[in-house]
């Protein structure tokens, strides 16, 4: 079921949506624009008896790509909202709340680009306002709509590709505010690789990290292996800084591309090690 919260206007079912996902349109302040904000409910969220129920939240990037094929790129989805509520019904996480943030359109890579860049070439990006657009415009929007449970530990980030950039950049800019960071394909070869040069320094980073990527996601044999090295390379960062195989899962998966089908395989694996049940 999908429903228009906004304008409490119930739109025609939707046989991709598996669930309760509710769409907003949300004004920015900070970027100036609007976009579509989509909340997946879990099982039972209406219910009476879970009235007073608080529930942990996963915020994602790219939300057109997530739920629905009809507005996904190359109409491939990530499943995010089947995986969840198998996962759910299996007991393998505890009822959780999907927040689907999705980009600008035509400004997509500017808003998720903090530094300028000349491949692509941005002299003008816009992401670093993204991590308080999304700390002090979204998150408070679903809060005030939803029962969020507080704290770090009930919260998650994460993307793919410049979607997962920028959520490596916010939880560093940020630290203490996200406990859960997904990482899928992260385009860490923007601006000479700074976000590497960034990460090798910093400590404070999320309770538990999933960090993924595919051997043929560059289309060429010299720019494949430099993709897992960037990768390789972040995870001596992270496990430099004290994260064990209980905090850190990397997945480097032999021919895999860069796109929305690949990571909807790894969606189940990630969601299970971030949020699963005995660690909330």
């Amino acid at each position: 079921m999908m429903e228009e919260v906004t304008q409490a206007q119930a739109v025609k079912p939707n046989e991709s949506v598996t669930g309760d996902v509710r769409l907003h349109e949300f004004h920015s302040r900070v970027f100036r624009n609007t976009r579509r904000l989509r909340v997946w409910l879990p099982p039972r969220y209406d219910a009476p008896d879970n009235g007073a129920r608080q529930y942990s939240v996963l915020y994602l990037n790219d939300g057109q790509n997530l739920f629905d094929r009809a507005t996904a790129f190359g109409n491939v989805e990530w499943q995010v909202d089947e995986t969840a509520d198998r996962l759910i019904r299996q007991e393998v996480i505890a009822p959780m709340i999907i927040v689907g943030i999705d980009n600008a359109q035509s400004d997509r890579i500017k808003e998720y680009l903090p530094y300028r860049s000349f491949h692509p070439p941005i002299l003008r990006p816009r992401g670093k306002r993204y991590p308080h657009f999304l700390i002090s415009e979204v998150m408070p929007f679903v809060s005030e709509r939803y029962r969020i449970a507080r704290g770090p530990e009930n919260t998650g980030l994460g993307g793919s590709s410049l979607g997962a950039l920028i959520s490596l950049f916010t939880v560093i800019e940020r630290p203490a505010v996200f406990d859960r960071l997904l990482l899928e394909s992260p385009s860490l070869f923007i601006s000479h690789r700074r976000i590497l040069k960034h990460s090798r320094h910093f400590r404070q980073w999320p309770a538990k990290v999933f960090l993924a990527i595919g051997t043929r996601e560059a289309g060429r044999e010299d720019k494949d292996k430099q993709v897992v090295e960037d990768v390789r390379e972040l995870e001596r960062s992270l496990r430099h800084a004290g994260l064990d195989d209980r905090r850190l899962r990397v997945r480097i998966d032999e021919g895999a591309t860069h796109n929305e089908g690949e990571w909807a395989k790894r969606f189940p694996d990630a969601l299970s090690f971030l949020f699963a049940k005995e660690n909330l």
